[in-house]
């Protein structure tokens, strides 16, 4: 007869390897893989090129500052540093892509043009914890302390934690102009502000980037979508898992290239805001 808590633990073990003790396999991910520390290389990788007869139609999305903005999906050390939790797993395909570099860029860009930025976040407070039911990537940030604050109104140990935004666009973030907008607690911001925001902000249409492409930005861009935003997703600003069940990655770029109405690189999203502020 099958023991049934042993098999649970089993499989929970499984995906348990998103914690500190997989940081040696993301070593040797990142050891293994010939694709490069760059965008350029990363465009090359055949499992991520665009088809050379697309069937579907060309769209695209006229940027303006005056309703366009900059969102950035979970900008934080969880995701995006080697400190975090989930760099076991996260790592290759962020280095892979080049994406914290290109997500400076353009929050960089923006901010020179004055074009309005928006961070949507993702934070865990105590009560959080005490969910009656999760779905598996929930249970396992859960497990792992991934996004934990030690409340919703208490900043204490937030600095440099895991829920923390990386360092290196802390000085933009926190400029006092960013619309940091509440959490969004599982992927996508139904329960969030940030659609109110953008609206109050005059903004019909979003540059999306951040963390992680199949998972909490694809959510983001199927609800933005929903609610009338014409959105275009940067493909080498954001990255995801590469695990036993799928590179995150690739299932969502497909999924990008059929819903988006624009498809860019950091470059080409780079140069359209700098267009746009001339």
């Amino acid at each position: 007869m099958c023991d049934c808590n042993d098999h649970n633990d089993k499989a929970f073990s499984r995906r348990a390897m998103l914690g500190g003790a997989a940081v040696s396999l993301a070593a040797a991910g990142m050891a293994a893989t010939s694709i490069g520390n760059n965008a350029e290389a990363a465009a090359s990788n055949p499992n991520y090129a665009d088809p050379e007869k697309p069937a579907l139609p060309a769209v695209d999305v006229d940027v303006s500052l005056a309703d366009t903005a900059l969102v950035v999906v979970d900008p934080q050390v969880d995701f995006l540093s080697e400190k975090g939790v989930t760099w076991g797993v996260v790592g290759e395909s962020v280095t892979e892509h080049n994406v914290v570099k290109n997500i400076g860029d353009l929050l960089g860009s923006a901010k020179k043009a004055g074009m309005t930025v928006a961070v949507s976040p993702h934070y865990y407070y105590p009560t959080d914890h005490g969910w009656r039911f999760e779905g598996p990537l929930e249970k396992l940030m859960h497990k792992i302390g991934m996004f934990n604050r030690k409340g919703s109104l208490n900043l204490d140990g937030f600095e440099n934690s895991g829920a923390d935004f990386m360092p290196e666009y802390k000085d933009q973030i926190m400029d006092g102009k960013t619309i940091i907008a509440s959490p969004h607690k599982i992927y996508g911001p139904q329960n969030n502000d940030l659609a109110l925001q953008l609206r109050k902000n005059g903004v019909n249409k979003v540059i999306l980037a951040g963390m992680s492409a199949n998972l909490c930005v694809q959510a983001h861009l199927y609800d933005l979508l929903e609610q009338g935003f014409e959105v275009a997703v940067v493909r080498d600003a954001t990255a995801a898992a590469k695990i036993p069940e799928g590179d995150g990655y690739h299932a969502a770029l497909i999924n990008f290239r059929y819903v988006a109405n624009g498809l860019w690189t950091t470059k080409e999203a780079v140069k359209k805001i700098s267009n746009a502020a001339a």
